[in-house]
């Protein structure tokens, strides 16, 4: 659906959306008109959906239901990039380039005199190509971008969280390793930080050998003989890409109020901010550091390893309810019908949908 209720090529209208609800066992159901923010009990918001059919359900009123009652608390507006991480999807969710044209058109609609702006995000990841450009898309227009994480904002994702003024977590939320992924010989994508890991294993373990005088181990002969040269460069290529980009944002956005030392009190001078933004940086993307791509790194994991300050949900009041009750609701929302990624405010909104071929129109 595009904005102003128009029907959009590619997308499917929100009352065939509906009539993909999954309904639950005649034993359980209890119809209902009320709207889901409703029923949500609280510390068990999804559960307290479950028990209950859903008749003539407007899933976007209930959205913006959610983003009214986030905004009311934040005092500016609140724009959602939210993807199914709930269930596999066969249509791409994670952030590419056909995520450029509704996230502009997403900003764009929001009024001119509009200076401050959270945005929602749920994400696997993606490129950081497009996240550059979403970044170039909201800085010139917006004096303040702060991000609020409902779960999981990884990788490219992570990246894009960290040119935020504020970024703000729940006890649930998880950002992860920016180490990006390059595709190997067998045109899989690995991790760039993991094959950098590898050869550097490698060289010290034939340094000490030949030391010694011995020969490099066979084995780790035959490794190397199987990566391609291409990969080892593309991978410290797009590691040095996703490490430039983290230090530049939080150099240039997060810590642009950061004036004084919270120890002593003294001055932060630009060295200081660019030398703690690198580290950071380098910290997010180091494969010895997290072990795996998929890493969850917590708001307490953020400051206790990188020193990265997170605003946490439950010192805002009603905050950290309000971001709960909207991950709840994305997720029964996934559970139940096709979407697969959704862009959405108060006056705008794209549904990106997961249906067999023919079906999706």
């Amino acid at each position: 659906m595009s904005k102003g209720g128009r029907k959009k090529s590619g997308h499917i209208p929100q009352k065939q959306v509906i009539r993909q609800i999954r309904q639950v066992p005649k034993a359980n159901q209890q119809k209902i008109s009320s709207t889901l923010l409703d029923k949500m009990v609280d510390g068990r918001e999804f559960e307290s959906l479950l028990g209950y059919q859903y008749t003539n359900l407007n899933f976007l009123k209930e959205i913006r239901l959610s983003i009214s009652e986030v905004e009311q608390i934040r005092k500016v507006p609140l724009v959602c990039y939210i993807a199914n991480v709930v269930k596999p999807k066969k249509v791409p969710v994670a952030i590419d380039d056909s995520d450029d044209l509704p996230f502009n058109e997403m900003i764009a609609s929001l009024p001119d005199d509009v200076k401050e702006i959270d945005i929602a995000i749920v994400t696997p990841g993606g490129f950081a190509h497009q996240v550059a450009k979403f970044v170039n898309a909201l800085r010139p227009r917006f004096e303040k971008v702060n991000f609020l994480i409902l779960n999981k904002a990884m990788s490219a994702g992570t990246i894009f969280a960290m040119s935020g003024d504020e970024v703000v977590m729940t006890k649930q939320s998880q950002i992860g390793p920016i180490d990006p992924q390059v595709r190997n010989r067998s045109g899989q994508f690995v991790p760039a930080q993991s094959i950098l890991t590898l050869i550097d294993e490698i060289k010290k373990r034939g340094e000490e050998a030949i030391a010694k005088g011995k020969q490099p181990s066979w084995t780790d002969l035959q490794i190397l003989r199987g990566i391609d040269p291409k990969s080892i460069g593309n991978a410290m290529s797009a590691s040095n890409y996703s490490i430039q980009l983290v230090e530049e944002y939080l150099n240039n956005f997060k810590f642009k109020t950061w004036t004084a030392h919270s120890s002593n009190g003294s001055p932060v001078s630009n060295e200081e901010k660019k030398a703690r933004a690198n580290q950071i940086a380098s910290l997010l993307c180091n494969h010895g550091e997290w072990k795996n791509h998929g890493h969850a790194i917590t708001r307490e994991a953020a400051w206790d390893v990188c020193q990265l300050k997170i605003k946490h949900a439950e010192d805002v009041e009603g905050l950290e309810r309000a971001m709960r009750r909207m991950w709840a609701l994305f997720y029964w929302i996934f559970e139940n019908t096709p979407i697969a990624k959704i862009f959405v405010s108060s006056n705008y909104v794209i549904v990106r949908n997961d249906l067999p071929n023919g079906q999706n129109k």
